[in-house]
């Protein structure tokens, strides 16, 4: 479960995928089967993938205890081993480290 609090916080990794509508799917079938494995290494906390209702973009937010975990994790040769397939698939890739600034709830 992704945890959202400003203060003592995860890092929080957001990538965002940019791929043709028709290769969508085949892109998030191989992010999911890297998720999973990553979701297995020390230090995650929450992998959560998105894709966009226009069939183009894809968003993965990562939380991990520590930005040297989540680098090894990244590093991994079981990780990388989809990489030229994946990159085949998507027009771009861009991920950034974040943290949370602000969290304002909804009115009921």
């Amino acid at each position: 479960m992704p945890q959202i609090q400003i203060g003592k916080q995860p890092v929080t990794q957001i990538t965002f995928i940019e791929a043709e509508p028709e290769k969508q799917a085949e892109a998030l079938s191989i992010m999911t089967e890297r998720a999973r494995f990553m979701a297995r290494q020390p230090g995650c906390i929450s992998i959560s993938l998105h894709r966009s209702l226009d069939g183009r973009h894809i968003v993965n937010y990562v939380q991990w205890d520590s930005p040297d975990l989540l680098r090894a994790a990244h590093q991994s040769p079981e990780f990388r081993k989809a990489w030229n397939q994946f990159g085949k698939l998507t027009d771009e890739i861009d991920p950034h480290l974040y943290e949370v600034a602000e969290i304002l709830d909804g009115e009921r």
